[in-house]
């Protein structure tokens, strides 16, 4: 995509849940706090998403302080608000209460000079799901051994 920078994103969740929806959301961010995302610091690793009140807001996704900012640092692990239509709000909401599905933050980027995080509809991995992924990796890592060995 033209005019996009990625910034951070989230291995961890491509381990630990099935993907099966991806959306864009914008970010509600301080000026310090944009900063701080475009010298990328920022960690998504045990980020979630909420619906609270018809609103979505990431948890635990850690903006670390701007190193020049002063009293207008913000917490590093406040929850921030996410923008998106009603709409998709709310049918986010009904598919996460009604099927067991989570929301995860996969990324974050720059998208035309506006911070955007890419969000997932996702479910939970069981342990033996996560065993046959390895092992197909294993296979498909011995088999372009072979393949170049030839």
């Amino acid at each position: 995509m033209a005019g996009t920078k990625l910034i951070a994103t989230n291995r961890k969740a491509y381990h630990d849940y099935h993907i099966i929806e991806k959306f864009e959301a914008g970010i509600s961010l301080a000026g310090t706090e944009v900063k701080s995302i475009r010298a990328g610091s920022v960690n998504l690793k045990e980020a979630f998403c909420t619906v609270k009140n018809g609103e979505l807001f990431v948890h635990g996704m850690h903006i670390s302080p701007y190193e020049k900012g002063n009293i207008f640092n913000r917490d590093p692990l406040r929850d921030k608000k996410l923008l998106m239509h009603k709409r998709e709000i709310m049918r986010l909401a009904g598919q996460v209460n009604r099927d067991g599905f989570a929301l995860i933050p996969l990324s974050i980027y720059l998208k035309d000079s506006k911070v955007k995080l890419e969000i997932a509809l996702a479910k939970g991995k069981k342990l033996y799901d996560k065993r046959e992924d390895m092992a197909r990796r294993d296979a498909d890592r011995e088999m372009q051994r072979a393949v170049k060995n030839r």
